[in-house]
Parts: structure tokens; sequence; C-alpha cells
């Protein structure tokens, strides 16, 4: 009877095989492949025991099974979305004709005649004043404003300190007021519109004010328009 010696029986380590490939992350084809590859290259006088065998293949379902609740989830979370993308457009298109209060301390001047500029104090004050800036920060105009505590409503032309018109851009102001007992006084400033339509972008909905278009989330208040403000 003749013997035949098996000699120089190369083993594949498994964490060697497809080493080309630069992936940081192994999917269950890349798995199977690994296992198919163990199998097919060990050594007969060795082979890999039955409870490894199984253990691996338990290994293989549990990662498949994870992979296949990772993509249901995903497409769970992305449906979603688009609903409540869908929702939020439907629902804001309700703020055509209203009027709103907008934070956000930005004016763009496209050639309008003037803009409303609405601010709050919260205790009466030494001094209080609005200052308006330039894109590049240049003062440009300085609106003196009452220093009782209250809430008021002020109107900048869009003339600069000399009385001329400003260039059209981006303008930012800020409320500076002081204290009559201490430096610090709570105030607030913001603006108001009637909402023209709804521009749907892909930064999402935006309200259209004028000439002008701002985010939902700069709303501060929703007021009804006045009665016959529909009207003709």
């Amino acid at each position: 009877m003749q013997t035949t010696t098996v000699n120089n029986v190369n083993y594949v380590n498994p964490n060697q095989v497809n080493q080309g490939t630069s992936k940081s992350d192994l999917g269950k084809d890349d798995f199977l492949k690994l296992m198919m590859e163990q199998l097919k290259y060990q050594d007969p006088l060795n082979p890999m025991e039955s409870n490894e065998y199984s253990a691996q293949l338990a290994q293989f379902s549990s990662l498949e099974q994870l992979q296949n609740m990772n993509t249901s989830l995903n497409k769970s979370l992305d449906a979603n979305y688009a609903l409540a993308a869908a929702v939020n457009n439907t629902m804001s298109t309700n703020l055509i004709g209203k009027e709103v209060k907008l934070r956000g301390d930005k004016i763009e001047y496209h050639g309008q005649e003037k803009q409303s500029l609405h601010y709050k104090l919260g205790a009466d004050t030494k001094s209080a004043k609005i200052e308006i800036k330039d894109d590049k920060g240049n003062l440009v105009k300085v609106l003196d404003l009452e220093n009782k505590a209250g809430s008021y409503k002020i109107e900048w032309d869009f003339t600069d300190k000399t009385g001329k018109k400003v260039a059209h851009g981006d303008y930012k102001m800020s409320l500076v007021a002081k204290g009559v007992s201490s430096d610090e006084v709570t105030t607030e400033l913001y603006q108001v519109g009637t909402v023209d339509a709804m521009r749907f972008t892909d930064k999402g909905s935006m309200l259209v004010i004028g000439k002008n278009q701002y985010a939902l989330s700069d709303v501060y208040e929703i007021v009804n328009p006045p009665q016959g403000a529909q009207d003709g």
C-alpha cells in the first residue's frame, strides 16, 4: 500500500487575505470570502474543527442581520426626514400674509425706502442707541432711542451720518444701552415684516419679506395682519 506524504502545505491566514484592498470595514461579502479562503487553504492534516466552523457561521449570520437592520433603519430615517420636511413646507405656507417678528441683527438694503426696527428695554437707562455698521465694520449711523423701560419702534431711512443714502448691501445693527444704576440692561432688538411668499431651498423653507429672505428659525413671533390688510 502506497503512502502519500503531504509536505510544505501553505496555510493562509484569513487576516492576510485581500490585503491589497484598502478597506477599513469588512462587509458580509468580505467575511464570507475570508471564510471560504480559509476552508480552501486549510491544512488537510489539521482541518478546522467543526465547532470553530460553526462559530464562524454564527458570526457571519449575526453580521448579515446587523447590516440588514442598519439598512432598514437608514431607510426609515430618510423616510421620516422627507415626511417631516414635507409637513414643514406645507405648514410654513400658512405664514404667507402674516406679520412676523424676526430675530437677528442684519439688514439688507436693496433700494427700499425704510426699515422698521423694534426694540425693548428691560429697565430705564441713562442712554440707549442703535449703532448700524456696514459689512466692513464701519459705523454708518447712530439712532438715539428712548431711555425709559418699554417696547418701541424706530425707522431707518437708509441714510448715513451725513444724510446720504447708503450703498446697497448688508448692514449690522446693535443696541447699546447704559443702565441708571448699573451698566447691565436687558434689551431686545428685532424686525417686523409681512411674509410675501415662501421659498423652498436646499437650506430649508425661507420666508420672503420684501426683497429679503429669512429662515423659519429667525421668526420671533407670528401676528395676524391688521383687519383689511389683505383687502385690495
